[in-house]
C-alpha cells in the first residue's frame, strides 16, 4: 500500500524535513512540485539561510500558511549556525530549531536517521484507536502505543506505513472494506 511519494526513502537530510514541513496542515499530492522545486533552488540548509525570505516564500506559493515558510528559512539559519549546516539527528536537537515541533523532529529523525522513534499523527491515531485498541485514545496513550509498537529494525519503513495505512484507508470516515488490517 506504500505511496509513490519523492521523499519516502531519500537520504537527504534536508529533503526529507522540507518535506515534512511542507505536509504540515496540506494535502500530501499539493506538496509534491512545490517540494521539488523548492530544493532545486535551494537544495541545502546553507542555500536557503542565504536565500532572501522573498524567494523562500515565492518557491512556497500555493501552500498556504506563509509563517510555516519563514519557520523553514529561520530553522535553515539555525541549522547552519548551530550545527555546521547539517541537519542534526537527535530528537531534541531537531525539536530545538524554529518550527519544528514533536511530528516534525520524530518524522526526520525516523525517516532521515533510523532512529527508532514513533511517528504519530491524527491518521496513524486513528489506526491505533481503531485497529489495535478498539477505543477512542488519548494522545499520550496512542504516543505509548505507536512507541511499543515499533519494530526493531526498519523503523521508518514502519513509520512510512502506518501513515500510508491511516491516508488511504484510516480516514474520517475510514475506508474498512479494502483495509488489508
Amino acid at each position: 500500500i506504500a505511496r509513490p511519494l519523492p521523499w519516502v526513502g531519500h537520504e537527504d537530510p534536508w529533503a526529507i524535513l522540507v518535506s515534512e514541513v511542507m505536509l504540515q496542515q496540506t494535502q500530501t499530492a499539493r506538496v509534491i512540485d512545490p517540494w521539488r522545486r523548492f530544493l532545486e533552488a535551494l537544495p541545502t540548509p546553507s542555500a536557503c539561510a542565504r536565500a532572501p525570505l522573498a524567494q523562500v516564500l515565492q518557491l512556497w506559493s500555493g501552500l498556504g500558511y506563509h509563517r510555516r515558510a519563514k519557520a523553514l528559512h529561520e530553522c535553515a539559519r539555525a541549522i547552519c549556525e548551530r550545527h555546521d549546516g547539517r541537519v542534526p539527528s537527535s530528537v531534541a536537537e531537531l525539536r530545538a530549531l524554529p518550527g519544528v515541533g514533536e511530528y516534525t523532529a520524530h518524522a526526520v529523525a525516523s525517516f532521515a536517521f533510523a532512529v527508532p522513534v514513533a511517528v504519530l499523527d491524527t491518521n496513524v491515531g486513528r489506526v491505533l484507536a481503531r485497529a489495535i485498541a478498539n477505543r477512542t485514545l488519548s494522545r499520550r496513550e496512542a504516543r505509548i502505543m505507536a512507541g511499543e509498537l515499533l519494530p526493531r529494525r526498519e523503523v521508518a519503513r514502519f513509520n512510512q506505513s502506518m501513515l500510508d495505512l491511516g491516508a488511504l484507508f484510516c480516514r474520517a470516515v475510514p475506508r474498512c472494506e479494502g483495509c488489508p488490517v
